[in-house]
Formats: structure tokens, C-alpha cells, sequence
């Protein structure tokens, strides 16, 4: 199994951008591999499903409030979504408009507070980008 095979389309509104206030109220996706279907149920009727033996892994890591937006020098808006953290205040981020930045764009956000180099831009669809990220405080 390759990790390539994990890669698929997910329209960003389909992506809950806060959680639930009753979590086990979130959406279910059931499949049922032996009859091939699919049901569309809530988290809290996960327990209809488990059988003595089975194992539920549970993810608990954390969304880091990542979308920031900041001024080109030319005043234009910038929207920066930072995806991972590579090394000390160097990003990976999906930035938007990607095709108005290049290497070497300065972008200040927080009048100031923190400012961005984009140091490489990404083959993709997507447009990511690597950036220096660095407060001004």
C-alpha cells in the first residue's frame, strides 16, 4: 500500500471549520465492505458497530488555527492556510492568490506584528508554497 493511495478530493465545504457543539452528533460514514454499501449515520451510533475484539483508534490531535492573512507591499490581500511546520519559522502553506507570489514576495500581516518571505514555490494545483515566517514585536 502506497501513501499516494490515501490522496483524494475534498471540496473545502465539505471541511467542518468548527466542531459540533454535541460531538456525538458529527456525521458517520459507514461502509459495509461485505454487502458494499454505504450508510450516512451519527458518531454516537458507532457503538451499533463494535463487536467484542474490535479497536477504536482515536485521534485527538489538534487543528492549529493556521489561516492568516496579510498586504503584499503593493497592498494586495493575501490568504496564507500553513499546513506544516518544516523547520523553526519555515512553513509549508497553501497561499492564495498563488499565482501572484514568487519567490522572494515579502507579505505583513498584523500591521506589522509578523512578516513572510516565500523562500520556494511548489509544483501543484494548489500552490504551496515554503515561507519564513518572522515576528516583529
Amino acid at each position: 500500500m502506497q501513501v499516494q493511495e490515501f490522496n483524494y478530493n475534498l471540496p473545502e465545504e465539505l471541511i467542518a471549520q468548527t466542531p459540533l457543539k454535541k460531538r456525538d452528533e458529527s456525521r458517520l460514514m459507514v461502509l459495509d465492505r461485505k454487502e458494499k454499501t454505504i450508510e450516512h449515520k451519527v458518531f454516537k451510533d458507532i457503538i451499533e458497530y463494535l463487536k467484542p475484539g474490535d479497536v477504536l483508534v482515536r485521534n485527538n490531535t489538534k487543528v492549529i488555527p493556521a489561516r492568516i492573512y496579510g498586504k503584499k507591499d503593493t497592498g494586495a490581500n493575501v490568504e496564507f492556510l500553513l499546513l506544516n511546520r518544516m523547520e523553526g519559522d519555515i512553513w509549508e502553506s497553501i497561499v492564495r492568490p498563488g499565482n501572484k507570489l514568487h519567490i522572494g514576495t515579502k507579505v505583513v500581516f498584523g500591521e506589522g506584528l509578523l512578516e513572510a518571505e516565500v523562500l520556494d514555490v511548489m509544483p501543484g494545483r494548489n500552490k504551496k508554497s515554503k515561507v519564513f515566517l518572522s515576528r516583529n514585536i
